[in-house]
C-alpha cells in the first residue's frame, strides 16, 4: 500500500490506516490478477447521506474483482447547477480502488449500487439518494459516449478534487495533470470538510 495512507498526510484530521488493515488489504490484492487503479466519486443529498455513502463503499468492496484501497474524508457541498437553497446539500467522498473489472463492467456495477439505494434519474442535476461516478480508470482517456474517461467535469469540481487530494496528494487526472494543481484553479466556495464525520475503509 502506498505510503501516503500512513504518513506524511496533508490533512491531519485524516487518521492513519492501522497496519493490520493495510496487511489485510494488501493480502486481498493477491486475489486480483493485474489489477487496475480507479477513482470513484460518491455523493448523496437525500435521506441519511452518511449511511448511504458508507453503504455504497461496502457494496463496492463486496464486488468480486474489486478492492478498496482508500476512503477520503467527507465534504459537504452545495448542489451543482441549481438555484441556491433549492435542494439539500450533498455529502461527497472519493474512494481509490484496484479492480480487474474493465471500465464497462465497473460502470455497470456503479449503476447497480445506485439502483440499490433507489437512485432516480428524473432530471439533470436533480436531487438523488446516491451518485457513483467513475472519475478515472488507470491512464485511460476516451470519449466513449457510454463512459467518458476521465470524468469530463472532474477537473472543475472541488467536491471531487479536494477529497481525492486528501488521500492521494500526488494524484494525476489523466489528460489534465496534477490534482493539486487543478484544485488550485477552482473555487472551494460551498465545499466544506466535515471533520465531525467519518467513512470507514472496509475491513
Amino acid at each position: 500500500m502506498t505510503a501516503f495512507f500512513t504518513e506524511g498526510h496533508s490533512d491531519p484530521t485524516v487518521q492513519p490506516v492501522p497496519a493490520s488493515v493495510v496487511e489485510k488489504v494488501d493480502a486481498a490484492d493477491t486475489t486480483l490478477q493485474n489489477p487496475k487503479r480507479a477513482v470513484i466519486a460518491l455523493g448523496s443529498n437525500l435521506g441519511n447521506r452518511l449511511e448511504t455513502l458508507q453503504g455504497a463503499i461496502d457494496a463496492l468492496e463486496d464486488t468480486p474483482g474489486l478492492r478498496i484501497k482508500a476512503v477520503s474524508p467527507v465534504y459537504e457541498t452545495e448542489p451543482w447547477g441549481v438555484e441556491p437553497g433549492s435542494q439539500p446539500s450533498y455529502f461527497n467522498a472519493v474512494v481509490v480502488l484496484k479492480t480487474t473489472l474493465p471500465p464497462s463492467s465497473l460502470l455497470e456495477r456503479a449503476h447497480a449500487v445506485e439502483e440499490a439505494f433507489n437512485r432516480v434519474r428524473d432530471e439533470r442535476w436533480g436531487p438523488r439518494t446516491l451518485d457513483v461516478d467513475i472519475v478515472a480508470y488507470a491512464d485511460v482517456v476516451t470519449d466513449d459516449p457510454n463512459l467518458t474517461l476521465p470524468h469530463p467535469r472532474a477537473h472543475e469540481r472541488a467536491f471531487v478534487l479536494a477529497p481525492w487530494h486528501d488521500v492521494e496528494p500526488e494524484a494525476q487526472l489523466p489528460g489534465r495533470g496534477a490534482v493539486a494543481t487543478l484544485l488550485d484553479t477552482v473555487t472551494r466556495e460551498g465545499v466544506e470538510p466535515r471533520k465531525d464525520l467519518e467513512l470507514r475503509l472496509p475491513e
